[in-house]
């Protein structure tokens, strides 16, 4: 599994940062629709049996709305809206996923299967999807190393909770949603997200202020980051399966590489917004 890991990894990984660097926006805004689409597919086959809505529809929906979202990142106060409302959308998400930890604790103490009442779960998909796809489309419209500086902000933490977890992890973070994820592959990631933040920026010519914000900002889009991967996490507990899917070996479905940057993106991007900072 390892080994099928690295190797998908190390083709994709070079192919992706060429397309970022090279291609422009117009043609990176449909690599990522691509993207979101086949996300779409998966996101259906996650809200169980019978699904609330069709694959087919929800496809259209997601589409629909990329559309309205292409023209609300045209127009600054409903473009923060829409990032904001995603944002707080996520500190609920916290509050879901304790909600999910108490409602599995309380079926083993009775003894009870886990069927755990998720609601609105095409809105929840929607939230997911097409907020990060908008984001990255921006954030690439501003420039393709701010597109790339978050991208590799999220990988690095990724790579920090990984091997500090495996290191260190002895205090679970939310064992009824990942039991894998620990608190010390938590402060791993966090480390992670000082230092890329931190050369990130000195590359990028942030200097005074503005990096120190820099900074912050990327220790809140990793913390967002993290609630991201639990909410897929609980998803896929919920129904009883491992990956999202199996299109990329090693790693799972769309979904299970891009949970991170559907809560990361859109808080990342409101964030350079707000500080005012430009490559």
């Amino acid at each position: 599994m390892l080994k099928q890991r690295v190797i998908t990894a190390l083709i994709l990984a070079p192919l992706f940062v060429w397309s970022v660097i090279a291609l422009p926006t117009t043609y990176i805004s449909i690599l990522f629709a691509v993207m979101i689409t086949v996300g779409a597919t998966e996101w259906v086959r996650l809200m169980g049996e019978p699904a609330p809505i069709g694959k087919y529809p929800f496809i259209g929906l997601v589409w629909l709305l990329m559309l309205v979202s292409g023209w609300v990142s045209q127009h600054t106060i409903p473009f923060y809206l829409l990032l904001t409302a995603t944002a707080l959308w996520w500190c609920y998400a916290v509050w879901l996923l304790q909600r999910y930890s108490a409602h599995v604790l309380n079926c083993e103490a009775q003894g009870k299967t886990n069927q755990f009442p998720l609601s609105g779960l095409t809105a929840i998909g929607v939230v997911l999807l097409v907020p990060s796809w908008i984001a990255m489309v921006v954030l690439h419209t501003i420039s393709p190393y701010w597109l790339l500086l978050m991208m590799v902000l999220i990988w690095g933490a990724d790579t920090g909770a990984y091997f500090s977890g495996r290191a260190f992890g002895k205090r679970k973070l939310a064992p009824q949603v990942s039991p894998g994820k620990s608190w010390e592959g938590v402060a791993g990631a966090m480390v992670m997200a000082v230092v890329v933040g931190l050369v990130g920026g000195m590359l990028l010519d942030v200097r005074g202020v503005a990096l120190f914000g820099l900074v912050i900002l990327s220790l809140i889009t990793v913390a967002f980051s993290i609630v991201g991967d639990l909410m897929e996490s609980l998803m896929k507990r919920r129904i009883g399966v491992k990956d999202s899917g199996t299109l990329l070996p090693g790693h799972g479905g769309v979904l299970d590489r891009i949970d991170s940057l559907t809560a990361a993106a859109p808080v990342f991007a409101l964030g350079i917004f707000l500080l005012g900072i430009r490559a």
